[in-house]
C-alpha cells in the first residue's frame, strides 16, 4: 500500500504541473518544459487551500483538474508516463483532433498493446500550450509497431517539428475511425476479433468505449441514425465476421440498424436508457463465455469489463464532455485498469453509478484486518465545474475498505 500512495502522489504532482500549463496556443519547442514546484510553505497565506486538497486528491481518489479536455489529456498522459526516469517514457503519442470526439475516442485504442500510446489533443493550426509542454516532457522514443513513429497524427492536426510522425487520414469521423482501425490492425498483425459500434450522433453513450478500447485494443467504429456508413461497412468486412458489440439503447442505435450490422458479424447490444446507466451497463457486462466471478479483460475469448467485485480502478467523467473520455482513456489501459463511469450533472452522483459502487465496489475486510483487503482507486476527470468536490468526496467514501459484515 505504501508504494501505491507514493506513485499516486508523484502522478498528482505531474498532473498539477501540466494542467497549470494551460491550453492556450503555443508552438512546440524544447523551451516549453515544465517547472518543478518548490512546494507551499506553512507560513504562506492560504497554505492549506494552495495545497489543493481535497479537490486534487483524497485517500482513494485523484483528480485531473483540467478546465477542458485538452488540459485533461496532457495531465493524464504524464500521470501514465511520468517521463522523469529511464523506462517511464512512452514509445509513441497519439495526437488527436479536438474538434472530433468520434475520431479521438476511436484513437483511444492505440493505447493498447502493442503501441501503448497516450492521447493528446490539438486543433488544426498549432499545438495548444498544454499539449506542446506535455509532448516535450514525454519525449516518445518511437514505436517499431508504428513504423518508428513517435507521434501518430489523427486527421488534420499539426505535425510537431523534430518528431517522426505517422498519419491516419480520412474525411469525417467514420473514415477517421476506420483509418485508426486499419492502423491498429497493421500494428497488431491482425484485425481485432471484437468490434465496438457506437453512435456518431450521441456522444454521451459512446464515451465508455474509449476506456475499453485503450485496455483491450478492440476497434471502435461508428454508425449514424439511418444506416451503416460505407467506411464503417468496409472496416467491418476487413474483420471477417467479428463479434460486434453495439453500445447504447434502441433509442440511440435502432433495432433496424442492428439487423443491418448482422450482415457483417454476430451482434450483441450493451446499453441502458441514460448515459450514466449506459456506462454502468458496460462496466458490468461480460460476454456469456466469461464467468461473472472474475474481470474478463484479460481472459482469452472474452469481452467486457465484468466489474462485479472490488479491487479495481474507476474513471469518473462528465457526460457533457465527450472528449474527456478519449483524454482519460490511458488510465483505463494502465495502472488500475478500470471502466469509465458517467455523471449526468456535476453536483450529483447518479443513482445507477451510486448503486454500482454500493453493490460491486465497496471492499470489505475480515478478521485478518484491512491490510489484507483489496483496494480501489478513483480518477476524477475535469475541474469542479465538471465534477464537484462533493461528488469526489462521496466517491472517496464509497471506495473505502470497510469491515465485512460479521467480521468485527
Amino acid at each position: 500500500m505504501r508504494l501505491t500512495v507514493i506513485v499516486h502522489a508523484w502522478a498528482l504532482a505531474l498532473v498539477a504541473a501540466f494542467v497549470l500549463a494551460g491550453c492556450g496556443g503555443g508552438d512546440h519547442s524544447s523551451s516549453a518544459s515544465p517547472t518543478t514546484s518548490a512546494g507551499v510553505p506553512s507560513r504562506t497565506p492560504g497554505a492549506v487551500q494552495k495545497l489543493g486538497f481535497p479537490a486534487l486528491a483524497t485517500k482513494n481518489t485523484t483528480r485531473v483538474d483540467g478546465v477542458d479536455p485538452t488540459a485533461d489529456a496532457a495531465g493524464v498522459a504524464l500521470a501514465v508516463y511520468p517521463s522523469a526516469a529511464a523506462g517511464t517514457h512512452p514509445r509513441a503519442v497519439v495526437l488527436a483532433p479536438s474538434d472530433s470526439w468520434q475520431a479521438s475516442i476511436a484513437a483511444s485504442a492505440l493505447m493498447a498493446s502493442p503501441i501503448g500510446a497516450p492521447l493528446l489533443l490539438s486543433g488544426h493550426d498549432r499545438l495548444p500550450s498544454a499539449t506542446a509542454t506535455a509532448l516535450d516532457a514525454l519525449q516518445p522514443s518511437g514505436s517499431s509497431q508504428a513504423g518508428g513513429a513517435q507521434v501518430i497524427r489523427i486527421g488534420d492536426v499539426p505535425s510537431p517539428s523534430g518528431e517522426r510522425a505517422a498519419a491516419v487520414t480520412g474525411r469525417g469521423p467514420y473514415a477517421l475511425a476506420a483509418g485508426v482501425d486499419r492502423f491498429l490492425s497493421a500494428a497488431q498483425g491482425r484485425t481485432s476479433r471484437d468490434v465496438v459500434i457506437a453512435s456518431a450522433d450521441a456522444p454521451a453513450y459512446a464515451m465508455p468505449a474509449a476506456g475499453w478500447a485503450a485496455e483491450s485494443g478492440d476497434s471502435v467504429l461508428f454508425v449514424g441514425h439511418h444506416g451503416v456508413p460505407p467506411a464503417t461497412a468496409q472496416a467491418l468486412r476487413a474483420h471477417q465476421h467479428p463479434s460486434i458489440y453495439v453500445l447504447g439503447p434502441p433509442s440511440v442505435i435502432s433495432n433496424s440498424l442492428l439487423r443491418q450490422l448482422r450482415r457483417f458479424g454476430t451482434v450483441k447490444r450493451v446499453g441502458a436508457t441514460d448515459p450514466a446507466s449506459n456506462s454502468v451497463a458496460f462496466a458490468i457486462y461480460r460476454d456469456p463465455a466469461c464467468p461473472y466471478a472474475q474481470p474478463c479483460a484479460h481472459v482469452p475469448g472474452s469481452f467486457g469489463w465484468a466489474m462485479r467485485s472490488p479491487g479495481h480502478g474507476y474513471v469518473l467523467l462528465n457526460a457533457s464532455r465527450p472528449l474527456d473520455a478519449a483524454a482519460a482513456a490511458a488510465l483505463s489501459g494502465s495502472g488500475d485498469y478500470g471502466p469509465q463511469l458517467l455523471v449526468n450533472a456535476p453536483s450529483a452522483l447518479p443513482k445507477p453509478v451510486l448503486n454500482f459502487f454500493l453493490n460491486y465496489a465497496t471492499p470489505g475486510y475480515t478478521q485478518q484486518g484491512p491490510t489484507a483487503a483489496v483496494y480501489n482507486h478513483g480518477w476524477v476527470i475535469g475541474d469542479a465545474r465538471a465534477i464537484s468536490v462533493s461528488v469526489q468526496a462521496e466517491l472517496d467514501n464509497l471506495l473505502q475498505a470497510v469491515p465485512a459484515s460479521g467480521s468485527r
